[in-house]
């Protein structure tokens, strides 16, 4: 029978945004699982809830920088998950602060004004509801939600799309291509249920590659990675595919 494990997992959260584990928790975590390396990437500060404050970006680093001596058998990597809302493709972490960073991801959130916050609170009140509540969808709304990400995706140098197709309806072919073009990986989250395992096929019929990330908000989820693996047997992803999964 073959086992599953994460050579790296880079979306994790802390208490600087609305984990349970300070950086220090989840890299202790991160070792006792085997990982190679562990990222931790809080939520962007455009977040009105819970983004990281931005005067807590160079604390971060630090912290990090403090770490990487002390736990030398794991690679330790501070990234940030960045909020896409903005019709210019902007988002809500500025080219200075991401100079403090590693590596970007970047995913849909409800609780983001942006730009133009009167749009942006009827995009979310269309997705939540109508979408969230209603289980619907309007061509509309796909049509918007699509062109916000994939002018993110070509505006940013985007490691990591986050849980794409979450929390609103999104053409996730097009995005796909998108990703496959830009070098991003779409993401198969083991926190949401995103990418589905339809979104998974469509996606897969692209160039694009995926990453498997536990998204944990406990330590104790960290490297989890037994739900991903299931959608993935059930789209029939080629394991090959997934740039982080180990399969022995």
């Amino acid at each position: 029978m073959s086992r599953y494990r994460l050579r790296y997992d880079l979306h994790t959260h802390t208490t600087f945004s609305h984990g349970k584990g300070s950086v220090e928790d989840n890299v202790k975590a991160g070792i006792s699982k085997g990982l190679a390396s562990i990222g931790i990437s809080d939520h962007g500060p455009g977040h009105i809830t819970y983004g990281v404050k931005r005067r807590d970006i160079p604390v971060m680093r630090s912290e990090v920088n403090r770490l990487k001596p002390l736990y030398p058998e794991i690679e330790i990597l501070l990234g940030i998950e960045a909020n896409i809302i903005n019709p210019s493709g902007r988002i809500d972490v500025t080219p200075a602060e991401l100079k403090q960073f590693d590596y970007l991801l970047a995913g849909y959130h409800y609780g983001v004004l942006g730009e133009n916050p009167m749009r942006a609170m009827g995009i979310h009140l269309k997705n939540f509801t109508i979408n969230g509540w209603l289980k619907k969808s309007t061509k509309q709304q796909k049509i918007l939600n699509t062109e916000l990400t994939v002018r993110a995706l070509y505006e940013n140098d985007i490691k990591i799309l986050t849980h794409p197709g979450d929390k609103g309806a999104f053409d996730i072919k097009e995005i796909a291509i998108a990703c496959a073009d830009r070098g991003t990986l779409m993401e198969i989250s083991t926190w949401h249920d995103w990418l589905t395992v339809e979104g998974i096929k469509e996606a897969a019929r692209t160039d694009a590659l995926f990453v498997i990330s536990s998204d944990a908000h406990t330590p104790e989820r960290i490297g989890d990675c037994q739900g991903a693996v299931k959608r993935i047997k059930a789209a029939g992803l080629e394991y090959e595919r997934v740039v982080n999964l180990i399969v022995e």
